[in-house]
C-alpha cells in the first residue's frame, strides 16, 4: 500500500489544515484582546486628552507583548507581515471597536501601503518604519468645504511648483480624521489645470508642523469627536514629498479608497456582530411586562432580520476583500459591499437599541456609538447614492456590450 504521507494529492490538504487552524487561532486571539482589553477602556479612549493617550499606549504595549502588533503591515518594517487576504479574516474581529485598529497597530495600513508603493525613497526611509512602530501618525485630507466630495476634480486646494522644485500648498480641507494629533497629512491638491479637469491633481505629504498649517476647528460627527477642518496657508512642501507623479492623484486615491472602503466594511461587520450579540443577550436575559423578551414574536422578528442582514452582507464584503487581495478589479463588488455594510450596521444597531429600550440610548451601552457609526457610514467614503449610481452604470454598460442582463459577482464583466 502506498504511504499516504507521500501522496501528493493529500499533501496540500494536510498543509492547509495547520494554516487554517493558525488563522482561526489568530482571529480568536485578536477577538479576545479587543473584548477583554479594548472594550473596557473605550470610555477613556473616547474622552481624548492625556488619559486616552496613556490608555492607548498601554494597549499598544500589551498588543506587542502578545505578538499581535501591526499584523497586516510589512515584516521588514516591523509588522506582522500578513497579506491583506489573511488580514481580512482578522479585520472584522479587530474592528468590533473603533479603537481596535489603533490599539493593535493596523490603523496606518492605508498610508503604509500608499507610501510603500508611491512614496519617494527619502519619504520611505524617513517615515515607513516609524509609521509601523506607531511613532508617527498620519491622516488623509481630500474633502473640502463647499466642494462636493463626490467630485474631486473640483478640488480648490492648489500646490504651486517653487524654484527649488518644492511646492507651496494653499487651501482648506475638512472632515479630516485625526488631524489634530497627526504628524503628516496627505493632501489632494491641484498642481495644474483648472477646476473640473480630472488631470492635474496630485497628492502631497505635508508635515503638520510646517509653517502655515493649522487646525481650524473640530467637526464632531453626530456629536462624536475626531474629525477636523484644517487650513494650509502657503505651506512649503519638499519636492520629495510628492506621492506618485504629478497628475496621478485620482488613480492613487481610487486605489486607496477601494482598499479603505473594504477595510471599513470588514470593521462594520465586526461592530454589527457586537450589536447583534448585545441584542441576543438582552433578549435572553431580560423580562418585559409579558415575560421573557426572547418569547415575544416581535423581538424574534428583530433577531431574525438582524441575522439575515449580517449573513447576507458578510459574503459581499468577503468577496470584495478577496478581489482586492488578488489585485483584481473590484469596483462593483466594493460598491455593493459598502452600501450593504453601511445599511446593515445601521439596521442591526437600531434593532439592538429597540430591544434595550431606554438603556440602549444611554452612556452605559456602546449602542449609541455603534448606531452613530452606522448612520455616518452611509456618507463616509462616498454616500450611498454615489455607489448605487456608479455600480448601476457599470453594470448597464457591461450589459450593452455583452447582452448579459444579470450581474454574477466576481465573474461579471462589470467587475
Amino acid at each position: 500500500m502506498e504511504d499516504p504521507r507521500t501522496d501528493g494529492s493529500a499533501g496540500p490538504a494536510r498543509r492547509e489544515e495547520p494554516e487554517a487552524a493558525a488563522a482561526a487561532q489568530r482571529v480568536a486571539r485578536v477577538s479576545r484582546f479587543v473584548r477583554k482589553r479594548v472594550f473596557p477602556r473605550e470610555s477613556v479612549l473616547d474622552g481624548g486628552g492625556p488619559g486616552a493617550a496613556e490608555a492607548l499606549a498601554d494597549l499598544r504595549a500589551e498588543a506587542r507583548a502578545e505578538g499581535l502588533w501591526a499584523l497586516p503591515l510589512p515584516a521588514e518594517l516591523g509588522g506582522g507581515g500578513l497579506s491583506f487576504g489573511a488580514y481580512a479574516e482578522l479585520a472584522e474581529a479587530e474592528g468590533a471597536s473603533d479603537h481596535g485598529p489603533a490599539a493593535l497597530g493596523s490603523a496606518p495600513l492605508l498610508d503604509v501601503t500608499m507610501l510603500a508603493r508611491y512614496g519617494r525613497p527619502e519619504v520611505r526611509e524617513a517615515y515607513l518604519e516609524r509609521l509601523v512602530a506607531g511613532e508617527v501618525r498620519t491622516c488623509y485630507a481630500m474633502t473640502e468645504p463647499g466642494v462636493p466630495g463626490t467630485d474631486p476634480s473640483r478640488t480648490a486646494t492648489r500646490a504651486e511648483r517653487q524654484p527649488d522644485g518644492g511646492w507651496l500648498v494653499t487651501g482648506r480641507k475638512w472632515f479630516t480624521s485625526g488631524a489634530a494629533g497627526a504628524d503628516l497629512v496627505t493632501v489632494l491638491a491641484r498642481t495644474s489645470g483648472a477646476a473640473g479637469d480630472r488631470e492635474g491633481l496630485s497628492l502631497l505629504l505635508v508635515p503638520t508642523g510646517s509653517a502655515g498649517f493649522r487646525v481650524v476647528r473640530e467637526l464632531p460627527v453626530l456629536g462624536a469627536p475626531g474629525q477636523y477642518e484644517i487650513a494650509l496657508d502657503g505651506v512649503r512642501v519638499p519636492a520629495c514629498h510628492l506621492v506618485g507623479e504629478p497628475g496621478e492623484a485620482l488613480a492613487i486615491a481610487g486605489e486607496r479608497l477601494r482598499l479603505g472602503r473594504t477595510l471599513r466594511c470588514l470593521r462594520w461587520l465586526g461592530q454589527a456582530q457586537r450589536a447583534f450579540d448585545l441584542m441576543c443577550e438582552r433578549a435572553a436575559t431580560h423580562d418585559g411586562s409579558r415575560g421573557p423578551l426572547a418569547d415575544q414574536q416581535l423581538v424574534q422578528a428583530h433577531v431574525f432580520d438582524a441575522l439575515l442582514a449580517l449573513r447576507t452582507t458578510r459574503p459581499l464584503v468577503r468577496e470584495a476583500a478577496a478581489l482586492i487581495a488578488a489585485g483584481r478589479d473590484a469596483r462593483t463588488e466594493v460598491g455593493l459591499a459598502k452600501v450593504a455594510a453601511a445599511r446593515m450596521l445601521q439596521q442591526v444597531t437600531d434593532s439592538a437599541i429597540q430591544l434595550h429600550g431606554a438603556a440602549g440610548l444611554g452612556p452605559d451601552s456602546p449602542l449609541p456609538a455603534l448606531f452613530r457609526t452606522g448612520r455616518a457610514a452611509r456618507i463616509l467614503d462616498g454616500p450611498d447614492e454615489l455607489h448605487i449610481t456608479s455600480v448601476a452604470r457599470r453594470v448597464l454598460r457591461a450589459h450593452g456590450r455583452t447582452g448579459r442582463a444579470v450581474a454574477c459577482g466576481s465573474g461579471d464583466p462589470a467587475g
